[in-house]
């Protein structure tokens, strides 16, 4: 199939996801009918008998079900970019804001602004993931090489200590606001709501565009420093920028959602297998394509049983056997 198809099909891929994604739902007052009523309703179409305007259709499908659809795309998205961004800065397909401390990092900001009570959420949350991610890249660096095997275990052993900080919040925390954090650092999407959104789109749409923006210099960064001075760029400033707008996404992300695994590593191998390692389209297909999957693995997570089962734990499902394949494949797609 042509580039250019494949392109426009997973670019258009969240249309039909998001819209079956409203028929999603526990709920036994809306049903499939009253979800389409409520859609033509919204869309300006009366359908005669319908019944997606009662008080109970507005609220389950306003305030419950769409909030979560469109936090749980976007979570999704920025993850996924975060990924392929990391992967790009690096020059390692293995890497991802997990293992290299990003979300560990956050969740332990996220985690002492719960438990503390005086620190917001979103600055601690991005704070405490940049410096995670900032002490990976720094310890793997000798002699001014990075070296992928170091990088990872880098990252691994700044995971353990930012996980061990969190693990004495958790110790030391309210037992109300305890419970709080525990379901929090799983991963879930059930409190999603408006004001959740509003106070962490920008952020992650702010690192989403910055990423967006640089992707045709990630080309240039995944060929090494030479490449890039000789084409007139400072490869440490381009790291620098993507690393922060990398660390916006992810943090922001994971400081609403709590900590989702493998996304990141997941999803930018799935596109490079379709598309190709140019991250210039690599990049808008990686948010399609990743808020789109999350969102599919969301919609299994709240109906596959009779209680919502934390998104966290399907994502790892998926994730771990999917990153044991990367493993044993001699080529991953990550050549130009």
């Amino acid at each position: 199939m042509n580039s250019r198809v494949k392109f426009w099909l997973l670019a258009g891929l969240p249309l039909p996801v998001l819209l079956f994604s409203l028929f999603v739902g526990p709920s036994e007052v809306v049903g499939p009918r009253d979800t389409a009523d409520w859609i033509a309703g919204f869309l300006g179409l009366h359908i005669p008998g319908g019944k997606g305007n009662s008080d109970m259709v507005r609220l389950i499908m306003a305030q419950v079900r769409l909030p979560r659809i469109l936090l749980s795309f976007l979570v999704g998205g920025s993850l996924s970019v975060t990924g392929i961004g990391l992967q790009a800065l690096f020059r390692n397909p293995l890497v991802s804001s997990y293992i290299l401390g990003l979300q560990s990092g956050s969740a332990f900001g996220a985690a002492l602004a719960l438990g503390t009570g005086w620190l917001p959420v979103q600055p601690a949350a991005f704070f405490f993931g940049l410096a995670a991610v900032g002490s990976s890249f720094f310890l793997a660096r000798k002699n001014g090489v990075v070296s992928g095997v170091t990088l990872i275990l880098s990252g691994i052993v700044v995971t353990g200590v930012f996980t061990a900080l969190l693990t004495i919040v958790q110790f030391l925390t309210d037992p109300f606001k305890l419970q709080t954090i525990v379901h929090w650092t799983m991963g879930n999407l059930h409190t999603a709501s408006w004001d959740k959104l509003a106070v962490t789109w920008h952020m992650m749409g702010a690192g989403i565009l910055g990423l967006f923006l640089l992707r045709w210099r990630m080309n240039v960064l995944a060929l090494g420093d030479d490449e890039t001075r000789s084409v007139g760029l400072n490869p440490e400033r381009q790291k620098a920028l993507v690393l922060i707008f990398s660390s916006l996404a992810a943090s922001a992300a994971v400081s609403v959602a709590g900590v989702i695994s493998m996304v990141g590593l997941v999803v930018p191998h799935m596109v490079r297998m379709i598309m190709g390692a140019d991250n210039r389209a690599g990049v808008p297909v990686c948010f399609t394509f990743g808020g789109s999957f999350l969102l599919m693995v969301d919609n299994i997570s709240r109906t596959a049983a009779s209680f919502e089962i934390p998104i966290g734990i399907f994502t790892t499902l998926i994730g771990g056997p999917f990153f044991i394949f990367l493993l044993k494949r001699t080529r991953v797609g990550w050549e130009m």
